[in-house]
């Protein structure tokens, strides 16, 4: 965690205190019916969650394909394998 100096602190805490009065003063500004509307909107928003992520490759594709020379070794068969003694 990073730690903040008091005046970072201290901006911070002025800024959330500035974004907190001009919501406010947004909200008095549109009409009742709208910010009714809007609202409403927000609240559909909130219950339907993010949206899911997107694939970003064609599926059946690995992940993170290996870099040359580092792929990773076969899987050892098991008659192959011979006894120490």
């Amino acid at each position: 965690m990073t730690k903040r100096s008091r005046y970072e602190r201290e901006q911070r805490a002025a800024e959330n205190i500035r974004v907190k009065q001009i919501t406010a003063e947004w909200e008095r500004a549109v009409p009742p019916e709208r910010a009714a509307a809007f609202a409403l909107e927000v609240e559909a928003a909130r219950a339907r969650g993010p949206r899911p992520k997107q694939p970003d490759m064609a599926p059946g594709t690995m992940p993170h394909p290996p870099r040359p020379g580092h792929e990773p070794r076969p899987p050892k068969k098991e008659e192959t394998r011979r006894s120490k003694y």
